[in-house]
């Protein structure tokens, strides 16, 4: 508890003043670039105009920058969450608050949740003092398999959270995904298929003297919104768990070549490891599915990621259906869960280099944009967190976090009510106390 107490005024020592868009040189910390190399001790990572410059060791400081003295700290990227619905929920149980899927009405696949997301959820601030600086936010599906256009956000403490709008189509198949189209794999895959070439068909129906036919089943706006996913211009990320759908999701491509597929969950996917990785699919699986929770993960295990990782598969953390849109701050536990499971024998893991970037550069890389997110490698934003100690520790905590290359705070609602409630003084109490 004493470390938490310590974010604040620790963050307001490391830098002399808030820090904005300007020339910053983090210097002497344990530097990990995030991209699965090794860690780098007493490296430098300089950030100018809010984007990486250098990092790593024998970095030359700008003149003029302000420096950061990190020493006896770990320095990092932010960490980027695989999978989440943050922004889109404040109290589940809430409908108010609640906008991760509409319960009724007349669209799916065109769905975009970008107008829904609030930057100022509580959720936001929490997870970004655990060091969380970017998260895909993807929609639940409502009544259809295909829930709509998520995005990738920041966590900054300010109104312009997306970083990029209808950055991937959300498709729920599995058991979920028969629920919703009727109650059959068998239906839910032709309906998937039949969205694909309605979505092809939305397209030769924009040429003159043609029209959509009479008997589609999707909206102009959902055919419209596929379309690009069809093209290869966006990603479609697709929820399965089973061995036997990843399979036949990954068989579409033999009609629909140019999907750029995610899979999500894959609770099962190290029963077709070489598989996936021969389709050079990524992965953004759960980290702790190791028990046969319902019928499609009866080979659930939770040497899953480290055996795809060994396959070849390129693998990231996610947390679908696991508090995604509250405590994306148990990814750095999960990933250290997985640094450990080597020390099991017959299981097996990934290294911390490699667990490290499951949560970095991974997420990054499946959704496209690791050019420009997810390491401290020149080019890429300004996301930075200096931490008092490993941060795949339980024990360990961030002491400060830049987003774009800004300073942001690192108080929140439950570390403020932390300290309203731990030490009262006699006289007025809060009303908690009261009898």
């Amino acid at each position: 508890m004493k470390k938490a107490l310590l974010f604040v005024s620790t963050a307001a020592a490391l830098f002399a003043s808030p820090v904005a868009a300007q020339t910053i040189a983090i210097t002497g910390g344990k530097v990990v670039i995030g991209d699965g190399s090794a860690p780098i001790e007493g490296g430098t990572v300089v950030v100018r105009d809010g984007k990486i410059v250098a990092a790593g060791s024998g970095v030359a400081i700008p003149a003029g920058a302000q420096v950061v003295d990190a020493t006896g700290r770990w320095v990092t990227p932010g960490l980027f969450a695989g999978f989440s619905r943050i922004g889109l929920v404040e109290v589940e149980a809430v409908r108010e608050t609640n906008d991760s899927s509409a319960s009724s009405g007349d669209f799916s696949a065109a769905i975009d949740v970008a107008p829904a997301i609030n930057p100022k959820v509580t959720p936001i601030a929490v997870n970004r003092a655990a060091g969380i600086t970017r998260a895909v936010v993807a929609p639940q599906a409502p009544a259809s398999i295909f829930a709509g256009m998520g995005a990738l956000i920041d966590l900054g403490d300010d109104y312009d959270a997306v970083t990029k709008a209808r950055a991937f189509q959300f498709v729920e198949l599995g058991e979920t995904g028969s629920s919703k189209a009727g109650g059959s794999r068998a239906s839910a895959f032709l309906e998937f298929r039949n969205g694909l070439i309605e979505a092809q068909e939305y397209a030769r129906s924009q040429r003159p003297m043609q029209m959509r036919p009479h008997d589609a089943l999707l909206t102009r706006q959902d055919a419209a919104a596929l379309l690009p996913v069809v093209n290869g211009e966006i990603h479609l990320l697709v929820h399965v768990e089973r061995a036997a759908d990843i399979l036949n999701v990954i068989k579409l491509r033999q009609e629909f070549p140019a999907l750029k597929l995610v899979l999500v969950g894959v609770s099962e996917g190290w029963m077709v490891a070489r598989q996936i990785a021969a389709a050079n699919v990524p992965v953004i699986a759960s980290a702790l599915n190791d028990l046969p929770s319902d019928f499609e993960k009866t080979a659930a295990t939770q040497s899953n990621i480290g055996r795809m990782k060994r396959a070849g598969v390129t693998v990231a953390i996610g947390m679908i259906n696991d508090s995604d849109a509250h405590k994306l701050h148990y990814s750095p536990q999960y990933a250290g869960n997985l640094v450990a499971l080597q020390r099991v024998p017959g299981a097996t893991g990934l290294t911390w280099d490699e667990a490290f970037a499951s949560i970095s550069s991974g997420p990054a890389q499946a959704l496209g944009v690791d050019g420009m997110l997810g390491s401290l490698r020149p080019g890429r934003q300004g996301d930075v967190v200096i931490w008092d100690g490993d941060p795949l520790e339980l024990a360990s905590a961030p002491v400060a976090v830049m987003i774009d290359g800004v300073q942001q705070p690192l108080d929140n609602r439950q570390s403020k009510l932390r300290e309203r409630y731990r030490t009262p003084q006699e006289g007025a109490l809060p009303k908690a106390y009261e009898r």
